[in-house]
């Protein structure tokens, strides 16, 4: 998934700085560059950003007094040449904090973030309240209903999350999925492996089978798996 992101910045050498920088990461699509921070708010109203690059120290309206006037906030870094502003910008929830000038290492720092926060809040914060999960396909979000989940293997670098007619593969940790994951559906079962409770079939010696295929339960998740499970006789 691409991040479509916005600078606003009156300095107008940043803003160059700022647009070379988005243009040598793949995942993010600069889609445009505002002087100020009225610009700016027109811009969200008419646009779909998920990423904002926004300068405190701006004439007529700073980035906070931006902030504040948002209802709904995109995930913002902010830019500034004065450290004393982080204070009150992380009381805006912001992503991150660049001092100028921005080097790239700080910046794919604070995009690392970004991604994660972007993520955050497709996966939910409270995610034993919903039914399904957002998975992202290369350039697309898909909406999978948690029903639909076999199990999610992890393969290296990758994981994979097998549905009943797909797979998806994320680069990420199984740990980092797990997380993310609702607690009274999914188990883990294996170090490589955490299954989806409403599809297990039959569980016989150290296999779970889901769907005709057979998934492997490790011995250290045994206790915890069956105890999960709640078995009766």
């Amino acid at each position: 998934m691409q991040l479509n992101c916005i600078i606003i910045d009156d300095d107008e050498a940043c803003r160059l700085l700022l647009e070379q920088l988005i243009d040598q990461v793949d995942n993010l699509k600069h889609a445009g560059s505002f002087e100020n921070g009225r610009k700016g708010i027109n811009a969200l109203k008419s646009s779909e950003t998920h990423l904002v690059f926004l300068d405190v120290e701006m004439p007529e309206m700073s980035g906070l007094e931006m902030l504040s006037e948002l209802e709904i906030k995109p995930l913002v870094i902010v830019t500034t040449s004065h450290k004393e502003y982080a204070f009150d910008a992380y009381q805006h929830e912001i992503v991150d904090y660049l001092v100028k000038p921005i080097t790239m290492p700080h910046f794919l720092k604070a995009i690392t973030k970004a991604e994660r926060h972007f993520e955050n809040l497709f996966l939910g914060n409270k995610p034993n309240d919903r039914n399904y999960l957002f998975i992202r396909k290369d350039s697309v979000i898909n909406r999978v209903p948690i029903a639909d989940v076999l199990w999610i293997e992890a393969m290296g670098d990758y994981v994979t999350i097998q549905t009943k007619d797909k797979k998806y593969i994320l680069h990420s940790t199984l740990r980092a999925i797990e997380s993310k994951l609702p607690k009274d559906k999914f188990i883990r079962a294996h170090r490589s492996y955490i299954v989806q409770v409403e599809n297990i079939k039959t569980v016989e010696g150290n296999s779970i089978y889901i769907e005709g295929n057979a998934v492997p339960l490790g011995t250290l998740y045994k206790d915890n798996f069956f105890k999960r499970l709640g078995i009766l006789g």
